[in-house]
């Protein structure tokens, strides 16, 4: 056989999508592996993702991943979902198995893996969600299974919240409410962790935070946020101030990344340098 000048490609589908470093990760990942894969992240606007998944199969692309805003609507465009994705209702990350496209959820399993890296664990805890969207199906659904004693959903599309408490009552053993979302937030008084998994922050309105009352969060409460594109968010920095334990998105990002590094590869992800690759690109130590 001759030489392969064909590398694999996996890549992303976002919009906005130029900010997302996860392709830095990814191709850092399959260097240390020794694999000729590339990484391409593709902004593909709403409304244009029919034709981008026909792409992923025109190209003979082992997969890709999905970001705002196409979390939810790449369902149809799919042929078979995992057990947690259908659960969830929300793929992050689509492999591509002979012309079958396959979808998972890892967004959750990568937050709950950076939570235990931190030494916390969610079960028989109170948890309070910002956002009823993809990451938030995700990171809520997980918790749940996970052992979670309560789920608060915080939404200001009350029929969307309600939707997702009533599946997570319906289908894990965890007791979840809605809580409207039409006023300044005040956090429930027994939360023990905190987490925004809504798009506030994300680039290009890194000066943005959720509206909440911060003077609500406590320095008992454990506080996360799913923004990436800066660590250092301001919905973070507020919650600091009032001497609460902060988790940055990055941990959540690299763990998800490795999951979807191992699915994509069949080879086990250098997670460490996945972490330092990203700990660079954001000039942290």
């Amino acid at each position: 056989m001759g030489k392969n000048y064909r590398s694999e490609l996996v890549g992303a589908f976002g919009c906005p999508i130029d900010e997302n470093p996860t392709g830095v990760m990814e191709e850092a990942a399959f260097q240390a592996k020794g694999l000729d894969y590339r990484y391409l992240t593709i902004k593909v606007n709403e409304g244009d993702l029919e034709d981008a998944m026909k792409a992923v199969r025109a190209f003979n692309m082992r997969g890709i991943n999905l970001t705002i805003p196409h979390k939810v609507e790449v369902l149809r465009y799919l042929d078979e979902l995992s057990e947690a994705a259908e659960l969830i209702g929300a793929v992050n990350m689509v492999v591509n198995k002979d012309g079958k496209l396959w979808g998972e959820n890892t967004d959750g399993k990568g937050f709950l893996t950076s939570l235990r890296g931190e030494g916390i664990s969610v079960e028989g805890k109170a948890v309070t969600v910002l956002g009823a969207g993809g990451a938030a199906r995700a990171i809520s659904v997980e918790c749940a299974l996970a052992g979670a004693a309560k789920v608060n959903i915080a939404n200001r599309d009350a029929e969307r919240g309600t939707e997702l408490a009533g599946l997570i009552n319906e289908r894990t053993g965890a007791d979840a409410s809605f809580l409207p979302w039409d006023t300044k937030l005040k956090v429930p008084a027994d939360t023990d962790i905190l987490i925004n998994a809504t798009s506030v922050g994300l680039y290009p309105n890194v000066n943005d935070k959720p509206d909440v009352d911060y003077d609500t969060i406590k320095p008992e409460m454990t506080v996360s946020d799913v923004i990436f594109n800066d660590p250092h968010t301001l919905f973070l920095w507020e919650a600091g101030r009032r001497g609460a334990k902060t988790i940055n998105g990055l941990g959540m990002l690299v763990n998800q990344g490795a999951l979807n590094f191992t699915l994509w590869t069949g080879v086990e992800a250098p997670v460490d340098v996945m972490t330092q690759t990203l700990k660079n690109e954001f000039g942290l130590k």
